[in-house]
């Protein structure tokens, strides 16, 4: 019994650091899309990602991203500026 629960618990630890890797990647993908802006251009995270893509991405996960996303925004000295949230409480950025 006790291999058995140590097993799922294996599974579960690598599940999480499987979705972590992914949400990495999407955070990549996302820092990436932003160099195609245009000075003066507010967007919102999901904006940079296909609409069927974004669509296939986990809430949760998605969640993970927008956090992931102001941090690095928050502590890199770069380009872009987190400024007001939308009425459905998403963070907006605007490209300076």
């Amino acid at each position: 019994m006790y291999n058995v629960i140590n097993n799922v618990v294996d599974i579960v630890i690598y599940k999480e650091l499987a979705i972590m890797s992914d949400v990495n990647e999407l955070l990549e993908e996302a820092i990436s899309e932003t160099e195609k802006l245009n000075e003066g251009e507010v967007f919102l995270v999901k904006d940079l990602f296909k609409g069927y893509v974004w669509n296939r991405i986990p809430r949760k996960d998605r969640l993970l991203l927008g956090t992931l996303f102001l941090n690095w925004v928050n502590k890199t000295e770069g380009n872009l500026k987190a400024i007001e949230k939308t009425s459905s409480n998403q963070q907006r950025y605007e490209k300076l």
